[in-house]
């Protein structure tokens, strides 16, 4: 069976893709499909590579019932544009950085903004919450949670090719 491999992105890999990635396993494990998905993030910096995510955002995450358990790591152009099918970035600046390392222009097709998945938010970027109090992690949240519920059913209903 094929499976599906979605890469989280965001600039440290401390907040906002390792938030994707907990609640994309959380998902897809009440969906008891977590066999259908690889699921890992990656920040287009490495300012904290070898670092769990930031206890702020595994705390906010825990209240609402998920683990955030991903371990830091920047974002290799070489290995992850040919091991990932999905490659979700956070916002603008992560974005332009993941393209401008692209490949190809079949690489180039990965690329997808975390936002446009969104079903109950209009914002153009997900926000980084680091220099932000707890509302900050909370709006975070909740525009990652909506976004990994949208794509998600975009995957199972067949509307988004991986």
């Amino acid at each position: 069976m094929s499976q599906t491999k979605i890469l989280f992105v965001c600039l440290g890999n401390i907040c906002r893709s390792p938030a994707a990635e907990g609640y994309f396993n959380y998902l897809i494990k009440q969906e008891n499909i977590k066999d259908k998905f690889i699921v890992d993030s990656a920040g287009t910096s490495a300012y904290h590579e070898g670092s769990p995510a930031d206890g702020r955002m595994m705390s906010a995450a825990g209240e609402r019932g998920y683990k955030l358990e991903s371990i830091s790591r920047g974002f290799n152009s070489k290995s992850d544009f040919s091991s990932f099918d999905l490659i979700i970035t956070m916002d603008d600046d992560n974005h332009a950085d993941v393209i401008s390392v692209s490949p190809s222009d079949e690489a180039e097709k990965k690329i997808h903004q975390m936002v446009d998945f969104c079903t109950k938010h209009d914002v153009s970027e997900v926000p980084d919450p680091y220099y932000r109090g707890v509302d900050g992690f909370e709006l975070t949240l909740d525009i990652v949670e909506d976004a990994c519920e949208g794509l998600l059913e975009k995957l199972l209903n067949g509307e988004l090719n991986a």
